[in-house]
């Protein structure tokens, strides 16, 4: 078999590997987020977050996919490595973006939350005051 391919194969191997990892975290400990902001409403946060994990995968195996092409041919198992890490660290980068961008856009919808929660009187008003002329 071609060095290539190999090196083929453990990119894609070890590139879903990581995204489906990735994903599984963020699904588990986003789903506190989620259910925080939709107060409480489990069936909701459920679907939003399963929404924003397809998303996720969508994002990034596709990236996975785009990124696998290489012009040079892998002569030695040095090759093999080097390819491999400049594949892989670009993977991991990008799994990282879309980790930070998925924690700030759940952090964000978790904020807006709190704020709307913040908005709205402890108690509603009991009475009406007129102005006084004087002021």
């Amino acid at each position: 078999m071609d060095r290539t391919v190999i090196a083929y194969v453990i990119y894609l191997l070890v590139s879903i590997a990581l995204t489906v990892w990735v994903a599984r975290t963020l699904s588990r400990n986003g789903r506190a987020f989620l259910a925080d902001v939709l107060h409480g409403n489990e069936k909701l946060a459920d679907a939003v977050n399963h929404l924003l994990v397809v998303g996720f995968y969508l994002v990034n195996l596709g990236f996975v996919a785009l990124y696998l092409d290489s012009d040079e041919t892998i002569e030695n198992a040095r090759g093999v490595f080097e390819a491999l890490s400049a594949k892989l660290g670009v993977v991991l980068l990008v799994l990282g973006v879309m980790h930070l961008a998925n924690v700030y856009v759940l952090n964000r919808i978790r904020r807006r939350g709190v704020m709307e929660r913040e908005q709205r009187p402890p108690v509603p008003p009991q009475g009406w005051v007129a102005p006084t002329a004087g002021a």
